[in-house]
């Protein structure tokens, strides 16, 4: 026996090495953490159980029967989150560029199947090279077979992806599927061709960072969720992720641990909004004024930011926050904000997170550009998603509310379930400007004072239209509230609707106008 423990002793400390001391020092020299460092700061302390540690890869070709490496370059298993079941893989660069193979895809989805049977998270870290050249066919194989575990998996387990070195090629399509994508400023990219076959097509030169980088991701193409300055930061902001979300769709989400009383009113909230409706404010506030202390989880924050999305806890109870953004474009909805509001408020709906909206919405945004790039079939996206949510979805309309956006985030008309206003909301066809401009032409046309005149047909329709009271008068708004009493007024419309039960026509799947 005592030979045999020696034995495994050995095995184990091989496993522990992956490619050996040299590449792990290249590893570290690159600002790179290694595999099993990375699973450190990532789950609880000595929760980590590994599983499969001594396999290896089987090709023979092009020279990989002369070295194999314990693990094959991934190191898979589970953990604990703050006491909660999470599978887990983190890919080891030093090992083969962390490039599949077949053994390592296999590794990759025992524990996806393993997650899915349990209804427990899985997050991956990701740092490979791609495919495994010399596998050939059965490394591409090998890709599918973890993109249709994702697909099987999606709206039952969170599942998380964490990039940390390079991901190309049909390797960025696992990570796209799944609900969250983070990455490291310097040091992770993601693109389907790298700069050279760029360079060699279309004649671009472009290097590694504005190919494909944390911040164009974060920015621009809206891959990345999140972005962060190093591996650690990227790696708690999972761990501060799972504060809000279930271990599955068939749980509801942690409750907060925040002591901020229930019935807490807020005198800030009125000097956050200007006088003026054309002046701009900061919803970030809003929502941090009514939000349990103050904290708020921002999602995509740097792509389309004319729309806030993000987690929050609100007498306890775990929400997913979608509000207009009047700081940016007005708070407009256009292309990239429709397809950020719509992908979040789906997730939140797959996994019984109540919907909170802030809305101050002048409309969707015009122009050509918008028009020819399918603002219409964009914005159908942020309204399918609203409409087919079946969680409790809480509503405050602050100030504007015109046309077809009032509609879209999450009016009374869409299975709204509580829908507030502040005595500053304005929700009509459109902005009183424009309305007038329409409705009083030849009035305006034919005044001694076109302007003076303008002004005064525009105070009259906010009188008679640009208020919350005629569609309170309907019912469409539930009441018209003192901003001071928001929190209050949340915090009850969610205890109320915390029993809700829901559900959509019978159907294998509904179409959304992707």
């Amino acid at each position: 026996m005592g030979a045999a423990l020696d034995r495994l002793a050995e095995m184990g400390r091989s496993a522990t090495q992956g490619g050996g001391e040299a590449r792990q020092r290249a590893q570290r020299k690159r600002g790179k953490l290694l595999a099993r460092e990375r699973l450190d700061l990532l789950l609880d302390p000595d929760s980590f159980v590994e599983l499969d540690r001594f396999v290896t890869h089987r090709a023979t070709d092009f020279g990989l029967d002369r070295k194999k490496f314990l693990g094959d370059g991934v190191v898979t298993g589970y953990g604990t989150i703050s006491g909660r079941l999470v599978y887990v893989f983190s890919q080891d660069f030093t090992v083969h560029g962390g490039s599949l193979s077949e053994a390592h895809a296999e590794k990759i989805v025992k524990v996806q199947e393993m997650a899915l049977r349990s209804g427990a998270p899985i997050v991956g870290l990701n740092d490979s090279g791609g495919a495994r050249i010399q596998e050939g066919v059965v490394s591409l194989g090998g890709y599918a077979d973890i993109f249709l575990r994702n697909t099987l998996a999606s709206g039952v387990v969170p599942q998380v992806s964490v990039i940390l070195g390079p991901c190309a090629g049909g390797a960025v399509y696992s990570p796209a599927i799944t609900d969250f994508v983070y990455m490291v400023r310097g040091t992770s990219f993601m693109f389907v061709t790298g700069p050279d076959v760029v360079k060699m097509v279309t004649q671009e030169e472009v290097d590694m960072e504005g190919l494909g980088g944390a911040d164009v991701h974060a920015e621009r193409s809206g891959v990345a969720h999140f972005a962060a300055d190093s591996e650690a930061e990227a790696l708690q902001s999972v761990r501060d992720l799972f504060r809000y979300v279930p271990q599955n769709n068939a749980e509801r989400p942690p409750r907060g641990a925040g002591q901020d009383a229930h019935d807490r009113r807020s005198e800030r909230l009125l000097d956050l909004l200007p006088d003026s409706p054309n002046r701009p404010y900061d919803m970030a506030e809003v929502i941090g004024e009514v939000v349990d202390d103050g904290g708020f989880h921002e999602v995509h924050a740097g792509f389309a930011r004319n729309l806030l999305t993000g987690f929050a806890h609100v007498g306890g109870h775990s929400v997913g926050v979608v509000a207009n953004q009047p700081n940016v474009l007005a708070g407009v909805l256009d292309i990239d904000a429709s397809d950020k509001g719509a992908r979040f408020v789906r997730f939140c709906d797959a996994f019984n997170i109540p919907l909170v909206v802030f809305e101050d919405v002048p409309g969707f945004l015009p122009g050509v550009g918008q028009e020819h790039g399918g603002i219409i079939r964009h914005g159908a996206k942020l309204l399918y998603a609203f409409a087919e949510a079946t969680v409790p979805k809480v509503t405050v309309i602050t100030r504007k509310a015109y046309g077809g956006a009032y509609d879209v985030m999450s009016s009374k008309h869409i299975r709204g379930d509580v829908n507030l206003a502040w005595p500053t909301a304005e929700i009509a066809v459109m902005g009183p400007k424009g309305a007038v401009e329409i409705l009083f032409r030849k009035q305006i046309a034919a005044a001694d004072d076109p302007e003076s005149e303008t002004e005064a047909r525009m105070a009259e329709y906010r009188q008679k239209f640009a208020h919350p009271y005629v569609a309170a008068a309907r019912g469409y708004v539930d009441d018209v509230i003192d901003p001071r009493d928001t929190r209050p007024r949340l915090v009850s419309a969610l205890d109320m609707l915390a029993p809700k039960r829901d559900s959509n026509p019978p159907r294998k799947h509904g179409n959304i106008p992707l």
